[in-house]
């Protein structure tokens, strides 16, 4: 039987709703720079008429997962879940584990420690010798990149590349050809499909021995099926979004840097920065000016951003700063 504790409100991005009950505005007043979600998202075109008013079937999730295998280069001998977003991935892969424990470096996304903590399977984080890891790669929200040298002789080891298609070249995919080993994938980041929640868990049949189960029948949707798919096989698209990524996001620490920041680290789809001031302070001043920026409790200092989506929003960020 699954135990699971009390569902806790986490600090994430995003979250406009309560920032316009706090500093007015309408929805399309708002610049939200608060998520990493790139603000260009895949074109995706007419989806079919039967892609709403049908199950899921078997072709269309086959479809799906081969352009997830050439897209990301799964090696032939690992096995390719597709799931309602990663985040049910995260929530279900610790009712997989059966030892418990989990080290999980921080900074990172708090999702993975709350969803062991949920199952009861936690334990002390900051130990190295516990029998699971976890790793955000590139990490959320200093952007470190992990060597493959993480995977060691343990029970598990989950590698999270929510970010990581920014920077194919330094993907750990192939360490998925070894037993306990779990990657990460989604269409929520770098695609800008974060409302299309759909996500990957790629690993050895008998790693992910379960999951399937847990899951249940049709756990994707027929437009996401469909969408998935096609945006994986546009190569083209990706390649033109990843030079287009890096160069906003030079853009961005151009600004941010010209006015006192310092980079602490990130991706092309975020930046994180040391406000020398107090980030509370520059949070505030953007937000009353419909701004939307990401802090985080343990940090007085910390703030990212995201990237405005077009020149108007390019202006209005400098014009507050």
């Amino acid at each position: 039987m699954i135990t699971t504790g009390p569902l806790q409100k986490r600090d994430h991005g995003g979250g406009l709703d309560a920032a316009m009950q706090r500093y007015g505005g309408l929805r399309e007043d708002w610049v939200d720079l608060s998520t990493g979600i790139n603000p260009v998202a895949y074109p995706f075109g007419q989806v079919p008429h039967t892609a709403w008013t049908e199950l899921p079937d078997t072709g269309a999730m086959e479809n799906l997962i081969a352009a997830a295998r050439t897209f990301w280069q799964v090696p032939d001998t690992t096995e390719i879940i597709a799931a309602p977003g990663v985040s049910s991935l995260i929530t279900r892969i610790p009712d997989l584990v059966e030892e418990y424990g989990a080290h999980i470096p921080k900074p990172t996304y708090n999702e993975h420690a709350a969803a062991f903590a949920a199952r009861g399977r936690l334990g002390n984080v900051a130990d190295p010798h516990q029998p699971t890891h976890v790793y955000v790669h590139p990490n959320n929200p200093d952007g470190r990149l992990w060597p493959p040298s993480i995977v060691g002789d343990r029970q598990l080891t989950i590698i999270d590349e929510s970010f990581c298609d920014t920077l194919q070249e330094c993907s750990h995919i192939a360490l998925t050809e070894r037993p306990g080993v779990i990657v990460y994938k989604g269409m929520g980041k770098f695609w800008g499909l974060a409302g299309l929640r759909l996500g990957f868990a790629i690993g050895q049949p008998e790693t992910l021995a379960g999951l399937s189960d847990l899951l249940g029948p049709w756990p994707v949707s027929g437009p996401a099926l469909w969408i998935g798919a096609r945006a994986l096989r546009d190569s083209d698209w990706a390649e033109a979004t990843r030079v287009r990524l890096i160069r906003d996001t030079a853009r961005l620490d151009d600004l941010l840097l010209s006015r006192g920041a310092e980079i602490v680290g990130g991706t092309s789809l975020f930046r994180t920065y040391h406000w020398p001031k107090g980030c509370k302070a520059l949070h505030e001043h953007l937000a009353q000016r419909h701004i939307l920026t990401r802090i985080f409790p343990y940090s007085q200092t910390w703030i990212r951003f995201g990237l405005p989506r077009n020149e108007v929003e390019w202006v209005r960020l400098r014009t507050a700063l």
